[in-house]
């Protein structure tokens, strides 16, 4: 009897762990499958000069604020202003590194805390002001986007010709034909999934996610955490904008706008619930991957532009249709 009783547990168990993955292994079913449809549509979209320098350098700026998008959303918020802080930090880094006539480190570190901070701020509106995640993050998504602008003088501001090295932190290539900001993106995706998975952070971004509630009777200071996740979320951002900047030579005060939705469909593509309490870092990465190899592959078939947002936006629906039938599936098998 006990034997019996070990094995159903043994099967429960097997059954929790295939339907808590089953999202990340759908992704990257999808992905394999987009890709191959592409490669057969258009062989040249296989060729590595398109998967480094196409295909995998557009997913590393995504792909970043993905990461830091991935714990707000499974804490059950969101941050909508990714993009437009994605720029904000550019210019001021850019302008600032100018003035003082900072090298590559200094602007790289200015870069990150400006980032954190922008992100400790949304975390203060959304717990001191107890405004909803939504409206507080679209707010500062506008502060951010009119602020760039502001003080930008509405220019760009060109690093490449004035502080050196800048160029190579996304361009250089530390690994023989593997650009740097494909390794950044990789190494932030490790040191975030240690973070999620072996961190208190990481539990208390969960347990908040499963049951914020809950999770505040049992001590635990949510507010704080909550900023600490936002702050980490920028922190990203931030990264991001480095990249960013590095990539196109320059800070450019009216780009990032847009990038939300992009970094947001990637964590849902990605199996992380919009309900809070579940996601991985290794789906994200997969999520933006597929949103990278679709832009990519839409426009090397040369489909018209307002097709391919047509496209894109039917994928983000399926994502989000997918993770509402998983819910449903998870609490019908829990009842």
């Amino acid at each position: 009897m006990s034997d019996v009783t070990s094995q159903a547990e043994g099967g429960n168990k097997v059954t929790a762990f295939i339907r808590r993955e089953i999202g990340r292994v759908t992704a990257l079913a999808s992905l394999v499958v987009i890709f191959t449809f592409f490669a057969v549509m258009r062989p040249v979209f296989a060729s590595w000069a398109n998967v480094s320098g196409g295909i995998l350098m557009s997913t590393t700026v995504i792909g970043l604020m993905a990461i830091g998008v991935t714990f707000v959303i499974i804490t059950g918020g969101i941050d909508l202003s990714v993009g437009t802080s994605m720029a904000l930090v550019g210019v001021i880094t850019g302008k600032t590194v100018m003035a003082m006539d900072l090298n590559v480190w200094s602007g790289i570190l200015l870069g990150l805390v400006v980032g954190t901070i922008l992100g400790a701020i949304n975390g203060i509106l959304i717990t001191v002001l107890k405004l909803p995640p939504f409206i507080a993050t679209l707010a500062t998504m506008k502060g951010a986007q009119g602020l760039a602008l502001i003080t930008s003088d509405l220019k760009p501001i060109l690093f490449t010709t004035d502080v050196k090295g800048w160029d190579s932190i996304a361009q250089g290539n530390i690994i023989p034909n593997l650009p740097n900001a494909v390794l950044i993106l990789l190494v932030a995706a490790v040191v975030a999934s240690i973070i999620l998975n072996k961190t208190v952070l990481g539990r208390y971004t969960f347990a908040i996610g499963s049951n914020s509630e809950a999770t505040k009777l049992s001590g635990v200071k949510v507010n704080r955490w909550l900023i600490a996740i936002y702050a980490l979320c920028g922190f990203f951002v931030g990264l991001s904008a480095v990249v960013m900047t590095s990539r196109l030579g320059s800070a450019q005060p009216d780009l990032g706008l847009g990038y939300e939705l992009e970094a947001i469909a990637a964590v849902i593509i990605g199996g992380t619930s919009l309900l809070g309490g579940k996601g991985t870092i290794s789906g994200t990465i997969i999520g933006a991957l597929i949103m990278s190899v679709l832009i990519n592959g839409l426009r090397i078939l040369e489909l018209q532009q307002e097709w391919q947002y047509v496209v894109v936006g039917a994928v983000i629906l399926l994502a989000v249709y997918g993770d509402n039938v998983r819910r449903r599936r998870a609490g019908e098998t829990t009842h």
